[in-house]
C-alpha cells in the first residue's frame, strides 16, 4: 500500500500583475513618444516659418540678429515680419489647442470646442462692437474682446443647462449665428476704413500685430496655462461624468472653474490675433489619434501651435504675392475635417 505524498503548499504565481505593468507602461511609452515627436514638430515648424520663404535667413545670422546684431534687410525683415508672425502664431496655438482639448474632455464631445459653439466668436463681436461703434483702440479693444467671450460662454452655459455636451453644442452653434449676424450688421453701417481696421476680428491674423500686444498676451499665458495645470488634476475624475465625479468628492464647480480658465484662453487668443476658426476644435482629435485615443492638453497644446505655425506660412507663400490671414487657411482646412469628424462619428456613434 503507498503512502500518499504531501505537497507543500507553494504559492502560484500569475502573470496578471507584470502583465499590469506590460499594459500600463505601453501607453506612457507611447505619450513620452507623442509628446516629444510634437516637440520636435514644434521645432521644426517654427524654424520654417522663421528661416524659409521669400527671403531666406541662415540659422548663425538668426541667431545674432536675436541677440542684437544688425544685419542689413535681414534684421527687419526678421524682427518686423517674420519672428513676431511666428511667435504669435506659437503662442495662440498654444491657447487654442489647450482651449480646444480641455473643452472636447470635459464636455465628452469632440464638436464642443471654443470656436464652435461660439466662444470666439463672442469675443469677436465684443472686438468689433468696441472698434466700430464705442471708437475704442488697441488695449481697450481687447479688454472688450475677453469680457465679450465670457459673457457668451456665461449665456451658453446657462441656456444650456447641466444636461451633457450634445445640448451645450447646439446652444453655442446658435449663439455663434448669432454673433456673426451682430458683426455683419456692425460691418454694413460702417465707413469703409473702419471695416478694414476690424478685419482681423472677422477672418484672423497674425500680421502686422506689434511686439507689445504679443508680450500681453505671453504674459497672459504665463498665468493662466500653469493654472490649467493645476486645475486639471482633477480632469481623470471629472470624465467620469458629474455624478461619478460628485461621488468622488469634485463637485460641479471645478468643471465651471475649468471651462473659464478655457474661456479665457480662447478670449485672449482671439484679442490678440482675431478669431482663428477650427485650431482648437482640429487640435484636440489630431491630439487623441496620435495617443491611441487618450486625452492630453499638452499635446493638444502642442498641436495646436504646429498647425498655426504651419498655416501661417501657408497663408503667407501658398499664393505668390499675396499674404492671406491665416485664419482663411485654417477655415480651409478645418471645415473639411468637420465633415469627416462628422461623419466618422455618426458611422461609430461616437459624436454625442
Amino acid at each position: 500500500m503507498s503512502t500518499p505524498t504531501l505537497r507543500a503548499a507553494v504559492p502560484v504565481r500569475t502573470s496578471s500583475r507584470p502583465d499590469l505593468r506590460v499594459a500600463t507602461r505601453r501607453p506612457r511609452r507611447r505619450r513620452r513618444l507623442v509628446i516629444g515627436g510634437l516637440l520636435v514638430a514644434l521645432v521644426a515648424a517654427f524654424a520654417v516659418r522663421v528661416l524659409l520663404g521669400d527671403y531666406t535667413v541662415t540659422a548663425p545670422d538668426f541667431v545674432r540678429i536675436v541677440l542684437g546684431e544688425q544685419i542689413p534687410v535681414a534684421t527687419f525683415i526678421v524682427m518686423e515680419s517674420k519672428l513676431p508672425r511666428a511667435v504669435l502664431a506659437l503662442l495662440v496655438g498654444l491657447a487654442l489647442g489647450s482651449a480646444g482639448s480641455l473643452f472636447q474632455t470635459l464636455l465628452r464631445n469632440p464638436l464642443a470646442s471654443p470656436d464652435v459653439i461660439g466662444v470666439s466668436m463672442g469675443a469677436s463681436a465684443a472686438g468689433v462692437l468696441a472698434l466700430l461703434v464705442l471708437g475704442l483702440r488697441d488695449g481697450a479693444v481687447s479688454v472688450f474682446a475677453v469680457v465679450g467671450a465670457v459673457v457668451v460662454s456665461v449665456v451658453v452655459r446657462w441656456v444650456a443647462g447641466t444636461t451633457g455636451g450634445y445640448r451645450l453644442v447646439l446652444v453655442g452653434v446658435g449663439m455663434a449665428a448669432a454673433m456673426v449676424s451682430v458683426v455683419q450688421y456692425l460691418f454694413a453701417r460702417s465707413a469703409t476704413y473702419d471695416v478694414q481696421l476690424a478685419l482681423r476680428w472677422l477672418v484672423g491674423s497674425v500680421n502686422n500685430v506689434p511686439w507689445s500686444t504679443i508680450g500681453a498676451l505671453a504674459a497672459a499665458l504665463a498665468v493662466l496655462l500653469p493654472l490649467l495645470v493645476w486645475l486639471s488634476r482633477a480632469l481623470p475624475v471629472l470624465e467620469l461624468g458629474d455624478d461619478a465625479a460628485a461621488g468622488l468628492g469634485v463637485g460641479r464647480h471645478r468643471t465651471d472653474v475649468l471651462l473659464l480658465v478655457g474661456v479665457l484662453l480662447t478670449s485672449v487668443a482671439v484679442a490678440a490675433a482675431g478669431p482663428v476658426s477650427f485650431v482648437a476644435f482640429m487640435a484636440g482629435p489630431i491630439a487623441r489619434s496620435l495617443l491611441g485615443g487618450r486625452h492630453s492638453l499638452l499635446g493638444g497644446a502642442l498641436v495646436g501651435a504646429v498647425l498655426m505655425l504651419l498655416a501661417d506660412y501657408a497663408a503667407a507663400y501658398l499664393v505668390p504675392g499675396v499674404v492671406l490671414p491665416v485664419g482663411v487657411v485654417t477655415g480651409a482646412v478645418g471645415g473639411p475635417f468637420l465633415l469627416w469628424l462628422l461623419a466618422r462619428g455618426a458611422a461609430g456613434g461616437r459624436v454625442r
